[in-house]
């Protein structure tokens, strides 16, 4: 069994080689600043796509729940 620490790091590493450094450092970012079910995206994800269709996907994902939000009221303001 690895530690906590060789996963991370190897994760990063296979992140930055399929994604490329910029890339890698938004989908961390991604999955840090919003609440996302990893698991059951995971399940529903077709494992023959592309990294390209995987990734289109989770932004659909991504964007139909940003569009769920509530629109603004006097009671409810955006910001």
């Amino acid at each position: 069994m690895i530690t906590d620490t060789e996963i991370k790091v190897k994760g990063v590493q296979i992140l930055a080689q399929y994604l490329g450094d910029i890339e890698m450092e938004r989908f961390i970012a991604l999955i840090q600043r919003e609440p996302f079910d990893y698991t059951q995206w995971r399940q529903d994800m077709d494992t023959d796509d592309s990294l390209e269709a995987i990734s289109r996907k989770a932004m659909n994902l991504r964007n139909r729940q940003a569009n769920h939000t509530q629109p603004p009221t006097p009671h409810n303001p955006q910001p």
